[in-house]
């Protein structure tokens, strides 16, 4: 009898830590330490797992009802296996979001200067220059190298990340995020968790203008920076808006600590825009850490250069930029590319469709650049005491 009680309480226990080493799709930790599993039950061979979801209309519930039954039936000595599929209660609800915040109160933001995220905001003078599609490629590329990836579409007037990533429902409209009481779950591609005001708009008004001032601008940015739970992030990627307007401005005052990328095209009509955005992050208190040159000249099949909007604006860019006290290369240049066009407009980003193509191989060395330049933890407050 004695040993039949231990083989039973053996196998409740391996049952149970396979069933809560299953990660949560959407919150990425193990279901376990989440306290999404209730309860482990085992009889004549059948295990019943009480399975907890964070809210009922859970999008993810089906696969993770199908992970943790797969987890379940893979113990040896389980025979068979039932999923009792529950709701988390109130209380449950709000001590899981306090420990996903890990003591910050609510709507505070966790990317400090004293966090290990490094966070590059990618800024343009004007539109159309390729910045958010960079910002997406980038991400992508850092994700591909292993990098925990966020991405904030800051771009409240002009976004376009959800596209450009493919967070689109077969309606084509943006994937509206998951809400676990006052905490937003981003919606992931590509191994990045994104976040966008197209996510938040009433299906079908994707079209309406978005007509807000400052004062709402910064709101909605604080929103984005305290309330989206990404989880502990490598690195914070932020599609900024255009120009050097509201936006741009409170991204400085909630983030001065933030690196920054400026994009421009060769021409010397952007360029010229361009140096202005730098500038502006410069007083912020931001560390400009290179300029990205897109639509930069091609080599054609024929071997001559396809360059309609010139070529050498990026490097213009990047010595106007440099002083006594700085100097900011010019990081990288983006060919013309028709992969690069047709990924965008498909939301399958270049440097996952086409790695080859060189535009993707252009994205991935700028991660790789960048990747190099890794913020460092001199002068950071690690959360360790001595004892």
């Amino acid at each position: 009898m004695s040993d039949s009680i231990t083989h039973l309480r053996g196998l409740v226990e391996a049952v149970s830590d396979a069933v809560g080493a299953v990660t949560d799709p959407e919150l990425r930790r193990p279901l376990g330490e989440l306290g999404m599993i209730r309860d482990v039950v085992i009889a004549e061979g059948v295990a019943a797992v009480g399975l907890l979801l964070t809210i009922a209309g859970c999008p993810m519930a089906r696969r993770i009802e199908q992970e943790v039954h797969d987890a379940a039936a893979a113990v040896p000595g389980v025979t068979g296996v039932k999923v009792d599929v529950g709701v988390m209660t109130d209380e449950q609800r709000a001590a899981l979001t306090a420990r996903l915040r890990g003591g910050r109160a609510p709507a505070q933001s966790p990317f400090t200067a004293d966090s290990l995220t490094r966070v590059i905001a990618v800024t343009s003078g004007k539109g159309g220059v390729g910045k958010s599609t960079v910002t997406a490629n980038l991400a992508v590329a850092f994700a591909a190298r292993g990098l925990r990836v966020g991405l904030i579409d800051a771009d409240v007037h002009g976004f376009s990340i959800p596209g450009l990533l493919g967070l689109l429902d077969a309606e084509g409209h943006a994937l509206r995020p998951t809400r676990v009481d006052e905490l937003v779950l981003p919606p992931v591609a590509h191994g990045v968790k994104t976040v966008s005001i197209g996510m938040f708009l009433r299906p079908g008004a994707e079209d309406a203008p978005v007509s807000w001032r400052g004062p709402m601008l910064h709101r909605t940015l604080e929103q984005f920076l305290g309330e989206v739970f990404f989880g502990d992030l490598d690195v914070l990627l932020i599609d900024m808006p255009p120009g050097t307007g509201d936006a741009a401005i409170s991204i400085g005052h909630l983030l001065p600590h933030a690196e920054v990328l400026v994009v421009t095209t060769p021409q010397p009509a952007a360029a010229g825009v361009a140096v202005r955005t730098g500038l502006l992050a410069r007083t912020l208190g931001q560390q400009v850490i290179g300029v990205v040159e897109t639509m930069s000249p091609t080599v054609l099949a024929d071997g001559s250069a396809f360059e309609p909007f010139g070529s050498g604006g990026g490097h213009a860019v990047a010595l106007r930029l440099s002083d006594g006290a700085e100097t900011v290369p010019a990081i990288a240049s983006i060919p013309f590319s028709t992969a690069l066009r047709a990924g965008g407009d498909s939301g399958l980003p270049v440097v996952v469709d086409r790695p080859g193509d060189p535009a993707a191989v252009a994205f991935a060395e700028l991660a790789g650049s960048l990747v190099v330049k890794a913020r460092g933890l001199s002068g950071l407050r690690l959360p360790v005491s001595p004892r």
